[in-house]
């Protein structure tokens, strides 16, 4: 097979990565480089992105891939995307942003949500006619206030100037997208995460049962286009930004709820993988629309045609881990060797801060002597939607060290997850083998954790920090015509370790798991109390 090659960009709520990857038999990645850009959080619940941030981080680290990759610009045959979903970026008609972006963890929109939809007879916090006309067309509910079309309404309704400037609505990635080509855009998946997609019509289009019924102006929605299809080349403007050249092939790619399962190679029928990242979750390939409206949970379009991604999602997961790092790793559990950094130390055997980390959380034994950690730190949205839940330490005694904090906050985010594998077993049949992938999956200690949590086999595969980026590059090998769909993904990204449920671990975690699930119903209306 001719090699090809392409750049991802794998736009994640912290940063991006850009990557470039050379296609043959195999996915190659031959250079990356990364750069952060805000996230504005506000006591209101708000929490917007700046477009330009992103452009500029794009363009910084395009031009640092290419030399760590040492090829040039005019080698590229393909550009693709893995992005962060359900964000709301609303352009003009010449598809610059009104306003900054609105994150999938935006919750200003109660009362939106409340007029929309939760009002009068309800059944998971929505209005019974609304749900099932929903149910019916969108194989989905917007039950949650961080659902985009609240965010839309939310715009309508305190920001009018803003809103008459509207042109399409459009998600993280079509954005950028839109702002290499011209053209205005969603992938199904992306259509399908604003709750007015019209499961029915495969990739044909959108609802306007459902634009009517809540209120969203149809000619706000842009085209439809498959994942893997090329929406246009690269702009002569937009290839001088990025020092890239004119005429590049831009293919649609996908969000990283639907390319992260390609790039662990999960994509057979019943496959299972577990993400953890800034955000986790768990997903498993189905072949229908399934809806669990009372744990949240419902079969998302994925990147491969006639596929659905059953899928749970945690707010914060490995961004527990980095709140672990800025507020309990200080000088008291040993980061500074003699003043010096232990990474930074010639002797020093850690190349992270987190690998030393995994090895204090390695020293505690299973179950952190009785310390269970939540890990809702920006509320939660399955298998409970509560914007008011939070993060808590719970069961501390005298004995108790940062050290069992650290890995009481790793089990915490695992016992969530194994919570999402056992509310799926309900409706579906969970792979026993899984694929563990983000960041979390770096950590040995972490995949044996999870491990000894759920009671299956944890598969990991190479780099699982960047497998978002490798399902894009797969997008652009099925839009270059190399494959033939994202179904052949497998046989080119190989387990490279595998972990086994330690059984001495088991009693421990099952009785802290049950006390796990307990603490949410117990602590409602406190938090309620708190944060409401």
């Amino acid at each position: 097979m001719d090699k090809k090659f392409a750049i991802t960009y794998d736009i994640g709520t912290t940063g991006v990565k850009t990557c470039v990857f050379e296609i043959s038999d195999s996915v190659k990645l031959l250079g990356a480089a990364s750069q952060g850009y805000q996230l504005y959080v506000f006591s209101d619940g708000g929490a917007e992105q700046d477009p330009d941030e992103w452009w500029s981080a794009m363009c910084s680290t395009t031009e640092k891939a290419l030399e760590k990759a040492d090829i040039s610009a005019d080698c590229i045959d393909g550009i693709s995307f893995c992005s962060q979903m359900q964000g709301v970026v609303l352009v003009d008609k010449y598809g610059n942003h009104v306003r900054r972006a609105m994150s999938y963890m935006d919750q200003r929109a109660r009362e939106e949500l409340k007029k929309g939809l939760a009002y009068g007879f309800q059944i998971a916090g929505a209005n019974v006619p609304k749900l099932l006309k929903s149910l019916q067309i969108t194989g989905a509910v917007a039950a949650s206030v961080k659902d985009p079309v609240w965010k839309y309404k939310w715009v309508e309704a305190h920001e009018p100037e803003n809103f008459r400037k509207v042109h399409k609505w459009l998600d993280v990635k079509e954005y950028l997208i839109c702002r290499m080509t011209g053209e205005f855009c969603m992938t199904p998946d992306s259509a399908f995460a604003t709750m007015l997609y019209d499961i029915r019509k495969g990739r044909e289009g959108w609802s306007k049962e459902m634009t009517d019924m809540l209120g969203v102006k149809f000619e706000h929605m842009p085209e439809i286009k498959p994942c893997d299809s090329k929406i246009g080349e690269l702009t002569e403007k937009a290839a001088s930004e990025l020092h890239l050249v004119p005429g590049i092939s831009v293919f649609g790619g996908g969000g990283d709820a639907s390319l992260i399962g390609v790039g662990a190679g999960s994509v057979e029928m019943g496959d299972t993988h577990v993400y953890s990242g800034t955000s986790g979750w768990v997903s498993t390939v189905v072949d229908r629309s399934i809806v669990d409206t009372n744990a949240m949970i419902a079969a998302i379009v994925g990147a491969d045609l006639g596929k659905y991604n059953y899928f749970a999602e945690l707010e914060t997961a490995g961004k527990c881990l980095e709140w672990a790092k800025d507020h309990l790793c200080l000088d008291e559990v040993g980061i500074y060797l003699k003043k010096e950094h232990i990474a930074e130390s010639y002797e020093a055997k850690y190349t992270s801060l987190y690998d030393y980390m995994s090895e204090v959380i390695d020293k505690v034994p299973a179950g952190s002597n009785g310390v269970i950690f939540t890990p809702w730190l920006h509320g939660n949205r399955c298998p409970f939607e509560d914007p008011n839940a939070r993060g808590s330490f719970f069961n501390l005694s005298l004995d108790t060290g940062k050290s069992e904090l650290l890995r009481a906050v790793i089990e915490g985010v695992c016992f969530h997850l194994k919570w999402f594998i056992d509310v799926q077993e309900k409706k579906i049949k969970t792979s026993q083998k899984i694929r563990f992938v983000g960041g979390g999956a770096l950590s040995q200690v972490t995949c044996q954790i999870l491990a000894d949590i759920t009671g299956k086999t944890v598969e990991t595969v190479d780099s699982p920090q960047n497998v978002g980026a490798v399902g894009a590059a797969v997008i652009v090998a099925c839009g270059l015509g190399m494959i033939n769909g994202v179904s052949e993904a497998k046989k080119l990204i190989p387990v490279i370790k595998t972990y086994t449920p330690n059984a001495d671990n088991k009693a421990v975690y099952a009785k802290q798991y049950e006390v796990f699930k307990n603490l949410y119903k117990s602590n409602k209306a406190n938090f309620a109390a708190l944060n409401g």
